[in-house]
């Protein structure tokens, strides 16, 4: 996006890993190999130092921006940095979200977790990086990324379960499973959701649900912790059972 509210789109494969790579680095320098070993893995061709040069270059002149001299890409030995204002990059800022959100909820601040992490989780717009070459920069920031998505969602829905919202939860890892139909920790979060308010009978199924799922696609029997979660249920219908026969 420049100034004027336009885009510039970066559509050449070769050219989106370099930037990928620079803004994963923003404000450090990235070696001219490292680039090189984004786009060519191990087995670069006989000119990729001049082909570097040509798809750097391109790349400035896109990111230049109207009205402001010179590109936000600086040659710097041994390779190019990017520099970027504070907050401008996305990535930056769902990384402070984050970081705070998981203070607040190790604090028992659920409160300001769940608007933090809601905040850090409103600036995920689909697969980080998608369609980009699995490069050491690009791949690891890209995998990095997943499981920070992953780890986000899980403390906002815990912070929201510790203030009893467990309707609105629910909803939450109904989502979140449909993307994830093997991550036990999120069935885990919605059968606790369905027990404490009052649907038994609906998280024993979600139980059934996860352990179906769970054994045919991976061979394995749920976590110890997910089959201790079933047996609490079961035990706690047991004595509602006990004590109305009681009664």
């Amino acid at each position: 996006m420049t100034d004027d509210g336009s885009v510039a789109a970066v559509s050449a494969p070769k050219m989106q890993i370099l930037l990928a790579a620079l803004l994963i680095r923003a404000g450090h320098v990235v070696s001219r190999d490292e680039l090189s070993n984004e786009i060519w893995g191990s087995a670069p061709p006989r000119r990729a130092t001049a082909s570097l040069h040509v798809h750097m270059s391109q790349l400035r002149k896109i990111l230049t921006r109207p009205g402001r001299p010179g590109s936000p890409i600086a040659t710097a030995a041994p390779g190019y940095v990017l520099r970027l204002a504070p907050g401008e990059l996305d990535l930056h800022r769902f990384q402070c979200l984050l970081r705070d959100g998981r203070r607040a909820a190790r604090a028992g601040n659920h409160e300001r977790a769940v608007e933090l992490l809601g905040a850090a989780r409103s600036l995920h717009r689909g697969a980080v990086l998608d369609g980009a070459a699995a490069g050491p920069i690009v791949g690891g920031c890209a995998r990095w990324a997943e499981e920070a998505r992953i780890e986000s969602a899980e403390l906002l829905v815990a912070s929201g379960i510790a203030l009893g919202r467990y309707q609105e939860m629910t909803g939450v890892l109904r989502a979140l499973l449909a993307a994830h139909p093997l991550h036990e920790a999120f069935y885990r979060q919605l059968i606790l959701c369905m027990s404490r308010s009052g649907r038994r009978a609906e998280a024993l199924r979600a139980y059934h649900c996860a352990r179906d799922t769970i054994r045919r696609e991976l061979g394995l029997e749920p976590s110890w912790e997910l089959r201790e979660l079933q047996r609490t249920i079961l035990r706690a219908d047991g004595a509602a059972r006990d004590m109305q026969l009681a009664g």
